[in-house]
This record gives C-alpha cells, sequence and structure tokens, in this order.
C-alpha cells in the first residue's frame, strides 16, 4: 500500500489568466442566459456540413470542466463516417424498440408522450457529427477514476452550452443499455458509453413539442438563506 508521506506535494502558482466579462455579473449572467434559453433539443437536423475543427473546439470546451482528481475521465468519439454513423442508428433502433414495446414502464412512456418520441433514430445519420461521450472507469494507466459520473455530466453540459453558444444544436440520445455502443465504436474496456449527441444545423421545417418549452420557474428550483 503506498505510502501517503511518499505522495509529491502539491505545487501552487498564481492565478493570473482570469476572465473580466467587462461588465458586471448579473449583466453578463442575462446575456448568458440569452443564449442558454434558446437552446432546443432537436430531431430535425439538416445535411448542412460542420467543420471538423468546430468540433474540436466544443470537445476543447467541454474538456475545461472540472473533475475528481483532475482525472478528466472522459473520451469524446467524433463520429462523421456515414458508415458507422448508419451502424450506430441500427443498432441504437433495435434497443428503442425493445424499450417502446416493453422494457419501459407505463408511467416513464406516459411522460415521454408530450415529447412524441419514439424508436425511430433517422436522426443519427442525417446529423453530420456524433459525439459518443464515454466516461473512463479506469484511467488508461488503470489509475483509480473519481466521481466519474458527476465529472463526465458537468463536461456534457458544457459541451451542450459551447455548441448552443456557437449557434449549433444537438440532442442527449441515451439509448438503455448503451454497451452497443462500445463495441460498434471498437472502444477499449475501461469505457463506458455515456451520452449520444448528434451536432449540426436544425433542418429549415424542424419542429419541437411544445411541452419541452416549459421551464420550471425561479421559485421551484431555487433556494435562498439569507
Amino acid at each position: 500500500m503506498p505510502d501517503p508521506a511518499s505522495s509529491p506535494l502539491p505545487k501552487f502558482v498564481p492565478l493570473t489568466d482570469r476572465f473580466d466579462p467587462g461588465m458586471s455579473p448579473t449583466d453578463a449572467l442575462r446575456h448568458v442566459h440569452d443564449v442558454l434559453r434558446r437552446r432546443r433539443s432537436i430531431r430535425a437536423f439538416s445535411e448542412r456540413p460542420v467543420a471538423r475543427e468546430t468540433i474540436e473546439w466544443l470537445v476543447r470546451c467541454a474538456g475545461t470542466a472540472p473533475s475528481g482528481a483532475n482525472k478528466q475521465p472522459w473520451r469524446f468519439v467524433c463520429v462523421a463516417n456515414p458508415a458507422v454513423k448508419h451502424a450506430i442508428r441500427l443498432a441504437a433502433e433495435e434497443e428503442e424498440r425493445a424499450f417502446y414495446s416493453g422494457r419501459a414502464s407505463e408511467e416513464w412512456l406516459r411522460d415521454l408522450a408530450p415529447l412524441g418520441t419514439d424508436e425511430d433514430k433517422r436522426y443519427l445519420e442525417i446529423a453530420p457529427w456524433l459525439v459518443i461521450v464515454f466516461k473512463l472507469t479506469r484511467d488508461d494507466d488503470d489509475g483509480l477514476i473519481y466521481y466519474a459520473d458527476e465529472s463526465v455530466g458537468i463536461a456534457v453540459g458544457m459541451f451542450l452550452a459551447a455548441a448552443q453558444a456557437a449557434g449549433l444544436s444537438t440532442l442527449t440520445h441515451t439509448p438503455s443499455p448503451m454497451k452497443f455502443l462500445g463495441d460498434v465504436l471498437e472502444r477499449p474496456a475501461n469505457e463506458r458509453a455515456f451520452v449520444v449527441i448528434p451536432v449540426g444545423y436544425p433542418a429549415e421545417d424542424c419542429q419541437v413539442p411544445e411541452h419541452a418549452l416549459w421551464r420550471k420557474s425561479l421559485e421551484d428550483v431555487a433556494v435562498f438563506l439569507e
């Protein structure tokens, strides 16, 4: 067992790369909120291309997320290859048919009904990019991972926010189970699929469920103790 006394001492450096929005925090947040409030999960994507460089910058943005012990336990597998996207769609639809035909509870299906979702996942082929986010269960050097779900969840949120800021649309697709993604993409055993994110532009005739426009009020989601 490693001797804690032999662990390297932490090294601290001055915080010099500070960000100043040039306006009050409240004004800056009003602007951020105006961008994020327009975010919608869409299922009707355009075939308009998105440059690989854009996806690279989205991954860089997501990679600024905090993580347990700074392990950064995420991997972003970015797919534009049509054959691979087709294979992912076929496997996803097989799982979704099982979900809608018996795996999901009646209550779950009732909750999904206002959103109009079903087993048809054609958008997995139409969106120019599929970004499949994997969480690491062990480091690539077999080291331990801490708070993987929390860390990867934060990174995914930052990815979605960055995509919105770039004028792109996304969807969080979580077929269950997701083991097939590791098989299709030939990922190593220490990676577990976390979410599939189609990325692109909305189709000209894109529609979203009215139910999805509803958001809880601040009073419903926040408690202030002053």
